[in-house]
């Protein structure tokens, strides 16, 4: 009897010290995350069948975004609705609270900062096509060089931002 309440005893002591642990660990963890973590939503409008998009709204959340995708076989409808010029459509519509929108594999370090100026005189940025090696479209270490272009209200675009290498995407 003496021996099984030592054990009992023994057994509660190390479930306390692992449950411990655990708290600590999972503290320590979250105080790593929330390093990226930000206060943007994002509803992502994609195509059920689109992997490449998958991967985007992986990279945001990744970065501390909260990407919620809602999958449409009518992407055209929402685009125009939005106001998303043809010639420049891509793959996917991100849109957030506030009605700004982010068409394409933008990567997350622009979005936050075009979230943080909030510019008055722009709806949103877009990334024409499907850039290889930009977020969401990595294939065999590749890269292509792309422009993040600024939809302005009157739906003209003009240069936002230049990615010239992988690394500038993330850093």
């Amino acid at each position: 009897m003496i021996l099984n309440q030592k054990t009992n005893l023994i057994l509660a002591l190390l479930l306390t010290l692992i449950v411990s642990a655990c708290s600590s660990a999972n503290e320590n963890s979250g105080a790593v995350s929330n390093i990226k973590t930000t206060s943007i939503e994002l509803d992502v409008y994609k195509s059920p069948t689109c992997g490449c998009c998958g991967k985007w709204i992986d990279h945001m959340k990744d970065e501390g975004i909260l990407a919620k995708p809602h999958n449409t076989n009518n992407l055209a409808k929402l685009k125009d609705e939005k106001n998303v010029p043809k010639n420049f459509r891509s793959c996917h519509t991100a849109v957030t609270k506030d009605g700004y929108i982010f068409e394409g594999h933008i990567p997350a370090k622009i979005v936050k900062q075009f979230l943080k100026d909030k510019p008055q005189d722009l709806v949103g940025l877009v990334v024409p096509g499907m850039p290889v090696g930009s977020p969401g479209m990595a294939y065999q270490n590749k890269f292509m060089p792309y422009n993040v272009l600024s939809i302005h209200k009157d739906g003209s675009v003009s240069q936002y931002a230049r990615v010239n290498t992988e690394k500038e995407q993330f850093e």
